[in-house]
């Protein structure tokens, strides 16, 4: 019988946490008109970030675009016009979010999020 070591691991970390942003309700600047008030956060955990393709402009402006999707729990609140701090930066949330649902169970396994941030 072969005896091996047991290694002690650090405890898994299942995942990333992601801010949303979300618009809070308008309030009147001093001028009487309505503006954005301050956002609404929530965190986001256990979420997988896998980059996506990108995109650079070079005529007259540099411009790159990134994209990066978030696999989520099926659980998550987040809306398309939510914004999303990932990683420190802010992304927009670009199109709907996506729902796995299985059609042998009809259960939800979990959310894809497509994150988009424009500089320059």
């Amino acid at each position: 019988m072969v005896v091996r070591p047991v290694i002690s691991l650090p405890p898994p970390r299942f995942g990333e946490t992601v801010t949303v942003l979300r618009p809070g309700p308008p309030v009147r600047d001093i001028y009487g008109n309505d503006a954005g008030g301050p956002d609404a956060e929530h965190p986001l955990p256990g979420c997988a970030i896998a980059p996506g393709p990108g995109g650079e402009i070079v005529g007259g402006q540099d411009t790159v675009t990134e994209h990066l999707t978030i696999y989520a729990p099926a659980t998550v609140d987040v809306r398309p016009t939510d914004r999303l701090r990932i990683r420190g930066l802010t992304y927009t949330v670009h199109g709907p979010v996506e729902a796995y649902h299985s059609p042998l169970t009809g259960t939800t396994a979990g959310v894809q999020i497509i994150a988009r941030r424009v500089t320059g």
